[in-house]
């Protein structure tokens, strides 16, 4: 069988249900998970009704928020059955499922904390995906900023059997640049994995603090911001890494110009070979911008084998009509499932089967 993308797996031949799509945003929160941590006097699961749709609040050493913040559980975080009834209401065949970054530990200080916990979210997750293999995916999540963090994605890849790997954008109070990460970019990079980069921070956050602007204006800054580091850095010319940005790179796509600017002009900026949007085309972009016009914008800057289909489901932010979002673009037959499915199966390690 040939080895094809993510982590050097041997390839799989899947075919693409007519009509159907790949998602390669969504997350779970697998429920014994969240009662080890309730054991550990780390998560308080009061909010979790019998209907499923309620809230969980989570140690800040765990979530990176603030204490005692409500976060939202809704039932298919946890229950496989309703997560695929909710695929099917909206088209969406297969899931590539990760962790939402408030179980990342990314601002814990205490290295076997983060690097355990992470561990226990990984070992959850893959039961949870095992409950339906045909249709979802898992990706794996990692403790950066700490030494440990290319053994759990190689644990990940070869003893789990997850997918690819899902990062945060700071750990550890470091950077994404950090040479503490260099084992993993290393790692990915020569393995070819996926990996999915999501928020999992925001700039500044006390100005943040009113109408919802974490998640409406930080987390977008919050991307740009680690992609900005990851190209002056010097990373992403050093490894190529098959890597994906959730919410269509936040504000990273209109940041292109003043980064090449900058690199022109200013020497401190002029750490790479080539400008910085020469790097960031190479990148992968999921649809979860909420805008025809800039999602257009956006495969005709990097084009449609770059751009894959990401909704963020379940959470309230989530693309609720994920085939009508791409279908309004207008694109071709083959841009449409190239975006649709045959770029996630591509680059996820599986095979096309026409």
């Amino acid at each position: 069988m040939a080895v094809n993308g993510s982590g050097g797996r041997p390839a799989v031949a899947v075919t693409a249900p007519a009509g159907g799509a790949f998602d390669i945003h969504a997350h779970a929160m697998p429920l014994p998970l969240l009662q080890q941590l309730e054991s550990r006097g780390l998560a308080d699961l009061g909010g979790v009704g019998e209907a499923g749709d309620g809230i969980v609040r989570l140690d800040p050493r765990v979530s990176g928020v603030a204490p005692r913040a409500p976060l939202p559980l809704a039932r298919s975080q946890f229950d496989v059955d309703v997560r695929l009834a909710e695929m099917d209401d909206v088209g969406v065949y297969r899931h590539a499922v990760s962790l939402p970054p408030f179980l990342f530990c990314s601002t814990a200080d205490d290295r076997a904390f983060a690097t355990g916990i992470v561990a226990e979210g990984n070992d959850a997750l893959a039961t949870y995906v095992a409950d339906d293999a045909s249709r979802l995916l898992g990706l794996g999540s990692v403790p950066l900023g700490w030494p440990e963090a290319a053994d759990e994605a190689r644990r990940c890849l070869d003893e789990l059997g997850l997918a690819g790997v899902a990062i945060g954008t700071r750990g550890a109070g470091r950077d994404l640049d950090d040479p503490v990460n260099d084992e993993l970019w290393a790692l990915l990079s020569e393995r070819g994995t996926f990996v999915f980069l999501h928020p999992s921070g925001v700039p500044d956050a006390h100005r943040q603090a009113d109408f919802w602007l974490p998640q409406l204006v930080g987390y977008p800054m919050e991307t740009a911001l680690a992609v900005a580091r990851l190209v002056f850095g010097r990373v992403l010319e050093r490894w190529p890494i098959n890597l994906c940005l959730a919410h269509g790179g936040g504000c990273l796509p209109s940041l292109r110009g003043r980064l090449d600017m900058g690199w022109d002009r200013k020497d401190v900026a002029r750490t790479t070979a080539l400008p910085p949007s020469r790097y960031t085309d190479r990148l992968y972009y999921d649809t979860a911008v909420f805008s025809t016009l800039l999602l257009r914008r956006l495969v005709e800057d990097v084009g449609a084998e770059h751009v894959l289909l990401g909704t963020d489901h379940p959470f309230e932010l989530g693309d609720r009509t994920p085939l009508q979002t791409v279908a309004s673009l207008g694109l071709d037959r083959a841009d449409t499932r190239r975006i649709l499915w045959d770029n996630a199966v591509g680059l996820l390690g599986l095979t096309v089967a026409r």
